[in-house]
């Protein structure tokens, strides 16, 4: 169970710098200082809210101080990590906007987690091998999530320019489509090499990846390495883009969101199995 204080605390962080960003693509939106404030502001918010959800779920640890692997804890450390990445890229690269759909999930998976409490689901083995597979495969998750989200804005992007409506506030509010496109060829890049530390140090620490209970996260994750494998070298090899490379994005993060959620949503909340 996460911890209420900081829980809440997050919830909180999270819409105030969601509604600072909202606020700041508005049509009539100032720029300037005014605008620099309101970048200032969400930041700020955004910072408080990630570290705040980190603390709630530091507190939801077990006894040991080993993390809560339950369904909606695991979303949560997903969420975080995601938000996490989101305003450390953010300083270098423009994917602030995609806090829109991260902010928002966040504080809803944080509600659910206290609406809903669950049992603590620690791990059984504990070892520097497993975290390395751990964290690769979070941070895999993370990339590759929020190279997803980039596709979907790229999508809505090109759409509105494809209906000659080039002053809509999302095509305003975003960089370029071909600065979009680099940066989502960018996180598919990271997010696929840190996907093959995963799966090799998983081939290499654990027991047997097609064991009964892993085959299918195994080949789910197989399948995702393969299809973002392929973008990878059309775009480099064909020069893929556009609606082609949007289309292979989100069925190679599909396969990856099946692979890492979709079992585990069905065994504990489903057929409230472990």
């Amino acid at each position: 169970m996460v911890s209420n204080t900081f829980a809440g605390l997050a919830i909180l962080g999270y819409l105030t710098a969601l509604g600072a960003m909202l606020w700041s693509l508005r049509p009539s939106a100032p720029g300037g200082k005014n605008q620099s404030s309101c970048r200032w502001a969400y930041s700020g918010f955004g910072i408080i809210a990630v570290g705040s959800h980190a603390a709630a779920l530091f507190g939801s640890a077990d006894g040991s101080y080993t993390p809560n692997f339950s369904f909606l804890n695991a979303l949560a450390l997903v969420s975080l990590s995601i938000n996490g990445i989101l305003l450390l890229t953010a300083l270098f690269r423009p994917v602030d906007k995609l806090a829109i759909v991260t902010f928002p999930i966040a504080a809803i998976v944080l509600v659910l987690e206290l609406a809903m409490p669950v049992e603590v689901r620690s791990l059984q083995v504990h070892s520097w091998e497993m975290t390395v597979h751990i964290f690769s495969s979070l941070l895999a998750y993370s990339f590759l999530n929020i190279a997803a989200i980039q596709a979907i804005l790229l999508a809505a992007q090109d759409a509105c320019l494809r209906s000659r409506q080039p002053d809509g506030w999302l095509v305003r509010s975003l960089p370029s489509l071909q600065s979009m496109e680099t940066l989502m060829f960018q996180l598919i890049g990271a997010g696929l090499l840190l996907l093959t530390l995963s799966l090799l140090s998983g081939f290499l620490f654990l027991e047997n990846m097609f064991a009964q209970h892993l085959a299918h996260k195994t080949i789910l994750s197989l399948l995702a390495w393969l299809v973002f494998a392929i973008l990878l070298v059309g775009r480099y090899r064909s020069g893929w883009r556009g609606t082609l490379a949007i289309r292979w994005t989100l069925g190679g993060f599909i396969s990856l969101m099946l692979a890492y959620f979709g079992s585990k949503m069905v065994l504990e909340l489903i057929l409230n199995r472990a």
